[in-house]
């Protein structure tokens, strides 16, 4: 296959109409240039050029060689641009999928570049099933993935931030009324649980099995951010990321004593590429934002909604 090289050397023959000038040109010798010329006249078994007294002229299977050559030395340097590009966050694609609880870790990041890299092209893929998502990074199909801290060994994993886990409930519920929780006073409480689909509920389970509390799940939802919502509406209590609860939400938050952490991490199938590595870096420094009243809620400033009681069954 013929060289950029030499292609570099075809075109600026052809530019200047002298082997001396392309020298000059291409910052090389006459020798050098003649050289990359005969080696692509054997790669295409036809003269490309006729050496004439006052210098080359293309021949016929040269002008139709030089239309190909200047695009392919175009595509070149554009690739070159691509990536320096992608490299500087200045543009190409960022593929990204997470744990569909963790949108909203995800969003205002997002926001931030399509602000300040407005020509890096960003896909988000959600998706409530860890097989689903390692399998995005399996196929080549996301560029980072943010998730749980995986404790497997298969990919490249940078935690970028704890979350704490927290109980939602009613704004009315008897557990609302304590500062913080324990673990154990969940034994027989009514769990707002997940689905089997969602990998929150393995999660809890395990958790829930090894601190040997025992509640009654009276519902599941596959949807992360709606088991929060659902305890805030007197169903039962539920156990979620604080990502999961929204600002103005309507029940009351409360931290578990001890405080409950899981770290969240950058997965990636290599060591990271420049323009992914800038974006890991961005959530590193964001972290976990949670919104002010939550926030207060949690710190104990800021007592849960007020409610109107609901009529009993």
């Amino acid at each position: 296959m013929a060289s950029l090289r030499a292609l570099e050397c075809l075109l600026a023959v052809a530019d200047s109409g002298s082997i001396t000038q392309a020298a000059l040109l291409l910052h090389s010798s006459q020798p050098a240039i003649s050289h990359q010329l005969a080696a692509l006249e054997r790669e295409t078994g036809t003269t490309l050029l006729r050496r004439e007294h006052r210098g080359v002229k293309l021949t016929p299977a040269g002008r139709a060689a030089v239309a190909d050559a200047r695009r392919a030395i175009e595509a070149a340097a554009s690739a070159v641009r691509s990536a320096r590009a992608a490299g500087q966050a200045a543009g190409g694609s960022l593929r990204l999928a997470c744990a569909q609880s963790l949108v909203s870790v995800l969003a205002p990041v997002i926001r931030d570049w399509h602000c300040r890299h407005p020509d890096v092209a960003i896909s988000l893929r959600e998706s409530t099933s860890p097989d689903e998502l390692y399998g995005f990074i399996d196929s080549d199909e996301v560029d980072v993935l943010l998730v749980p801290a995986p404790e497997t060994g298969r990919f490249m994993v940078t935690v970028v931030a704890d979350e704490e886990i927290v109980l939602a409930t009613a704004a009315d519920h008897p557990l609302a009324r304590q500062a913080a929780v324990r673990v154990q006073d969940l034994n027989g409480a009514r769990l707002v649980h997940f689905a089997p689909e969602n990998g929150l509920s393995a999660w809890l389970d395990w958790s829930l099995t090894k601190a040997g509390v025992r509640p009654e799940p009276v519902m599941r939802t596959a949807v992360t951010a709606a088991a929060p919502q659902l305890a805030a509406a007197g169903l039962g209590v539920a156990v979620c990321p604080v990502s999961a609860i929204s600002d103005g939400f309507p029940g009351a938050v409360r931290s578990f004593s001890p405080r409950w952490t899981r770290q969240l991490a950058a997965v990636t199938a290599a060591t990271p590429d420049p323009l992914a590595a800038r974006f890991i870096g961005n959530l590193r420094s964001h972290g976990v934002r949670v919104p002010r009243g939550v926030r207060a809620q949690l710190a104990g400033d800021d007592p849960p909604p007020a409610t109107t009681p609901r009529p009993s069954s």
